[in-house]
């Protein structure tokens, strides 16, 4: 039996109050109804940020609890091996935990049963052989050119490639749950479940009685991915036997590669931009330095968690909108997005703001020089938030190509801009660079969606806009 806000309120509440909260209650009643895509999609995207704000909250505890065992310098080194293992991981799936989440609901909309065994099938088995050999080489290019790299960074790199298999079939499989729009099946695993699991190993580690370093960190971050990865694969193989029986199945590599390679380029800039100012920040300073600067950066996480939320919610309705060829309810709808990822994110950014030097005070005194380079960071991310998931739209609408372009010349202003300040001005130029590439990104992601789509998406471009798609109609 459902639960109604409106009808809890007109029980419970005065007639003055629960009339005064109607139009409100019932937007909530909407929302979790289901009975409409446009409210499946805000709830997809609500629980996505649910456990996003879950996740935010167990990562800064975990790694709390890491800096205050492993000290500056130690998680300084864990810090670097395991987001460049995360950034490899990732990237070698080359689209495919993308493109499958256009391409499930497509065949099921047209009983394409067969494409769509092949595809889940495929985007798996890609994603784990790949990696396999980019590990395989990654090992032996760190051994090799061990001379030349620092050594505390030697050992914890060669294991950490232990990892990629794992990371990249988890971004595999919560691509493959996404399609279906099952949050919790393709979130909770690697936001929740992972850190959680990668703590409890760490503990029992520590508790055993071996030595608090990054060595440590890397092989229990390892043990949790490998164990959180296959429990997920279980969930999600179980769940589309229900959708999908078993049977034949038809390979349309070539095809799906197509839409994957400009979807890698794409996400792949995406991501070597998020996660580029750390990279640059360890290649020019001091493993503590390293761990300062994630340790502002995590804390940033509190406020871009909402622009992921509302990703996850989004990309599988601008696919179908797309094939549903209504472009007046797209627009909308992206408008739509753009207002629920910049206000909760605004919203977010004032609390950090406030709260920021105890946060950062938590992980030990050395880690408040990061508290100033907050209000720069946050100033990108904001500007980031006002045009939602553009770079969504654009790839579910086929514009990957010129998305790709985007994220490449905003990459290229980003390590141009911490090549030249994070030399002279330390963690205060790396913080510049990364503000001044997301406000750039902006700019010309939604240059770029009104260019290509003749969709406003801006966060204070919907009213007006809406009222002139009425007058047109």
């Amino acid at each position: 039996m459902r639960i109604s806000a409106v009808k809890a309120a007109d029980r419970f509440l005065p007639d003055k109050l629960s009339r005064r909260l109607g139009p409100w209650l019932l937007r909530i009643d909407r929302l979790f109804d289901g009975s409409s895509e446009h409210a499946a999609a805000q709830r997809v995207s609500l629980i996505a940020f649910t456990i996003r704000i879950v996740s935010a909250a167990i990562a800064l505890v975990s790694q709390v609890i890491f800096a205050r065992w492993m000290g500056q310098f130690e998680y300084g080194i864990f810090v670097l091996v395991w987001v460049t293992v995360v950034i490899l991981g990732n990237l070698s799936c080359l689209g495919f935990q993308t493109s499958v989440i256009r391409f499930v609901p497509e065949y099921l909309e047209r009983g394409e049963l067969d494409h769509l065994r092949g595809i889940l099938l495929t985007s798996k088995l890609f994603a784990v052989g790949l990696t396999t050999c980019v590990a395989i080489v990654g090992a032996f290019g760190v051994y090799y050119f061990r001379n030349a790299i620092e050594s505390y960074y030697v050992a914890p790199f060669i294991i950490g490639f232990i990892c990629l298999p794992m990371i990249a079939l988890g971004d595999t499989l919560d691509g493959t749950a996404r399609s279906r729009s099952w949050a919790l099946v393709a979130l909770t695993p690697t936001y929740i479940i992972r850190p959680i699991l990668a703590l409890l190993v760490m503990t029992i580690a520590h508790a055993s009685g071996f030595a608090p370093t990054a060595m440590t960190a890397i092989v229990s971050a390892i043990i949790a991915t490998y164990m959180t990865t296959l429990m997920q694969l279980f969930v999600v193989n179980r769940r589309f036997r229900a959708v999908v029986s078993p049977g034949s199945r038809i390979i349309r590599f070539g095809e799906w590669f197509a839409v994957s390679l400009p979807i890698f380029l794409v996400e792949g800039f995406f991501f070597l931009l998020t996660n580029a100012d750390v990279l640059m920040v360890g290649r020019f300073l001091e493993p503590d330095k390293v761990a300062t600067y994630f340790a502002t950066v995590k804390l940033l996480a509190l406020v871009h968690f909402v622009y992921f939320s509302v990703k996850a919610g989004a990309a599988q309705r601008y696919s179908e909108l797309m094939h549903t060829h209504d472009h007046a309810q797209l627009a909308q709808f992206a408008r739509d997005t753009a207002r629920w990822t910049f206000w909760p994110s605004l919203a977010m950014a004032i609390i950090l703001l406030i709260l920021g030097k105890p946060l950062l005070l938590l992980f030990g005194a050395q880690f408040t020089d990061g508290y100033p380079l907050l209000f720069v960071l946050v100033v990108g991310v904001v500007a980031r938030a006002s045009v939602g998931p553009a770079e969504s739209l654009l790839n579910m609408a086929g514009k990957q190509k010129i998305c790709a372009s985007v994220y490449a010349l905003t990459l290229i202003v980003n390590i141009c801009l911490s090549i030249l300040l994070i030399p002279v001005y330390g963690l205060p130029g790396a913080a510049f660079a990364t503000a001044f590439s997301m406000v750039f990104e902006a700019v010309t992601l939604a240059l770029t969606v009104y260019s290509r789509l003749n969709i406003a998406m801006f966060v204070f471009a919907g009213r007006a806009r809406t009222g002139a798609a009425k007058e047109e109609v």
